[in-house]
């Protein structure tokens, strides 16, 4: 079975998900911070040798995951 981008809410992407925001940019969520800044927003956390990236989200806000 191929992968496809697929539409989801934030909260729902899980860690190991190819997270492409409404932007353009592109990550894979290796951790997710809840609350972030003690609000109902996530950050999707890129930590790999390639590189360090952190994208923050709000909960409710639809991005799209290659599954």
């Amino acid at each position: 079975m191929s992968e496809a981008w697929t539409t989801v809410l934030a909260r729902d992407v899980k860690p190991g998900d190819r997270v492409r925001m409404a932007h353009g940019s592109e990550l894979i969520a290796t951790r997710i911070e809840p609350n972030f800044f003690g609000m109902p927003m996530l950050a999707f956390i890129e930590d790999t040798p390639e590189r360090w990236f952190k994208q923050p989200a709000p909960e409710d806000m639809e991005v799209e995951v290659l599954r």
